[in-house]
């Protein structure tokens, strides 16, 4: 064995409270690690039907019943806790679009960039000095211990598993393979040719399953990447990030206008079946290479799934007549709007050179971002649009009484469905800190200063979070999917595991999330990873095979004070440590939150 691999046997892992386990540590090798992502697959959308390759994992293997996406509930956020373990307020990765303090090249000059785009992820890294996360990913750790390592799928999250990728050894496929993106060794390259298969990466679909695209993706993994990684000889690390059901639920057309089917139709369907038929080519793959035993297979979305609904009887932006938009409906970029008109100032569009937006006529911004202010350059207040919830960062002078009168104006809108502030903005009623979420932390990027969650609503069914709509700032329309929100439609993500490391047959009746994937991959690797901050998930010992039966938690709940009849309440469970996030927002317009009497946070 390489002095290598008795390097990375001693010790784990993360951060502090976190060991290897003596039946674990016999072994100095570590075993093989898959992540696959099926991005946006909800719980309840598994079963034997529709996702059987699924279905049988958490049947087999271990079935986290209780899991939990971190909020909030978008891609990147989700990716960064995946790759690293930290909860958001150590990675900074608050959105899939935050406000940077400068101008963005590569986004057409934005300071409020979609990240879901490599040569984005690129500038922004360079700009916080190689590590835009503050924290080393597991897969850069993994590729500098020696591991075989590759990401390959969705544009944006899987380039996220390491930034520096190419300076590690990592191989990268996603959309932009072949066309700009992060190159290929010419050895890649030539087994890629090889295998009959091209260097470029297919489109992706719109409206209907991403069929090719994914085949490719995993038709890379398994022709090419297992027959590679199996003949180095070395445990090795994939992530394959499947846009489905992601894409094709947020695409689809099913129901246009209307609320039913939404995302349950059969055009989401197929895409579920699609992600599912991907995880079953790469396990008929590892039989074939005969890596299935050495192998362990850990499923997790990063992310639930809502309906879109563009209702409000309260917003003056469905009293104006926009450009696409459906009379009487909610536009993109309706909170920057708003705000706007609220307090009497000028706003700006961050994706369009920061050019004036005449909202009184109608006129919107790109994207749904948002400068607020008479100085562009020094925009008072800048709205980041992520769909069920937007971020709202206040870089003046003047934070802490702009934040009030925010909060103010928030309150008086029937989207609003809880506010989250920063908690160096002090106590406000009707809102709770930021902190209570674990989104103030190390992070190197700029903090938010509110967070704003939209209301959610289930349209009628025996399981509200399957049948879920939530207002949602976007240009998709109503009956179109979203996520984002802090209902638990959105924070009820599918996990599952199988592999020689996990228990067979066991349900997993404690909490995880996320954040606690990327701390048992790197334990499941032996990895020792020096931490920057302390917002950490946990090793799911309880999972692992010769662990205990089972960890202990409990429910709880922090109620802000009240205003105006309004209370942010927040619906958590605490296990060994860590903080599991069901649902939160204004009592009667999230999914998840059922009457309690709850308590004030200390």
């Amino acid at each position: 064995m390489s002095s290598i691999f008795r390097r990375a046997g001693f010790a784990l892992v993360l951060c502090q409270g976190f060991s290897i386990s003596a039946a674990v540590a016999d072994d100095l090798t570590p075993h093989n690690v898959i992540l696959f992502v099926p991005d946006g697959l909800r719980s309840g959308s598994v079963d034997d039907a529709t996702a059987p390759t699924f279905a049988e994992i958490k049947r087999r293997g271990v079935d986290f019943s209780n899991s939990h996406s971190l909020f909030p509930t978008v891609t990147t956020p989700n990716a960064s806790a995946m790759a690293t373990g930290h909860y958001l307020g150590d990675t900074g990765d608050f959105g899939n679009a935050l406000y940077l303090p400068f101008r963005v090249k590569a986004a057409a000059a934005s300071e409020t960039p979609f990240l879901e785009n490599d040569s984005v992820i690129d500038e922004v890294d360079d700009h916080f000095g190689g590590n835009y996360l503050n924290e080393e990913s597991v897969m850069a750790a993994a590729a500098a211990a020696g591991y075989s390592t590759a990401a390959v799928g969705k544009l944006g999250p899987t380039l996220i598993q390491n930034v520096r990728a190419q300076h590690t050894g990592t191989i990268i496929v996603d959309d932009d393979t072949g066309n700009g993106g992060v190159p290929l060794d010419q050895q890649i390259k030539d087994a890629i040719k090889a295998a009959g298969l091209a260097t470029t990466t297919p489109p992706r679909s719109g409206t209907t399953a991403n069929v090719d695209q994914q085949k490719y993706f995993a038709e890379v993994v398994a022709r090419v990447l297992l027959p590679r990684f199996k003949k180095a000889g070395k445990p090795f690390f994939i992530v394959f990030w499947s846009r489905d059901p992601d894409g094709t639920q947020h695409g689809q057309t099913d129901s246009i206008g209307t609320l039913t089917p939404g995302i349950n139709g059969p055009t989401s369907l197929q895409a579920i079946r699609n992600a599912d038929a991907n995880l079953a080519a790469l396990r008929a793959a590892l039989d074939e290479q005969g890596l299935t035993a050495t192998t362990n297979i850990i499923v997790s979305a990063d992310h639930g799934f809502s309906t879109i609904s563009k209702e409000s009887k309260t917003s003056p932006s469905t009293q104006r007549a926009h450009a696409d938009v459906s009379p009487n409906t909610l536009p993109a970029g309706f909170l920057a709007v708003d705000l706007a008109e609220a307090l009497g100032l000028p706003l700006f569009d961050p994706d369009r050179f920061q050019t004036p937006i005449d909202y009184k006529t109608g006129a919107l911004t790109k994207r749904g971002n948002g400068l607020i202010g008479p100085d562009k350059d020094k925009p008072e207040i800048v709205v980041a649009a992520n769909g069920g919830a937007d971020l709202i960062y206040l870089p003046t002078a003047n934070a802490k009484e702009l934040a009030r009168r925010i909060a103010a104006a928030l309150l008086k809108q029937d989207y609003t469905s809880g506010i989250f502030v920063n908690d160096a903005l002090g106590d406000i009623a009707g809102t709770l800190p930021m902190s209570a979420i674990n989104l103030v932390g190390s992070a190197a990027t700029p903090r938010p200063s509110l967070v704003v969650n939209f209301r959610s609503f289930a349209t009628g069914c025996e399981r509200p979070a399957m049948c879920t709509a939530e207002v949602a700032d976007t240009g998709l329309v109503q009956g179109q999917g979203m996520h984002g929100s802090f209902s638990r439609a959105d924070t009820s993500n599918f996990q599952a595991a199988l592999g020689p490391d996990f228990k067979a047959g066991y349900r997993d009746k404690a909490p995880t999330s996320n954040a606690d994937i990327g701390a048992t991959i790197a334990h499941l690797l032996r990895l020792t990873i020096p931490p920057q901050g302390k917002l950490v998930g946990r090793v799911i010992h309880e999972a692992l095979a010769n662990g205990p039966e089972t960890v202990a938690f409990e429910g709880k709940e922090l109620r802000s004070k009240p205003a105006g009849g309004l209370s942010t309440v927040l619906r958590y469970q605490a296990a060994d440590g860590a903080r599991y996030f069901d649902a939160a927002g204004f009592p009667g317009r999230s999914v998840g939150l059922e009457p309690s009497s709850g308590t004030r946070p200390k």
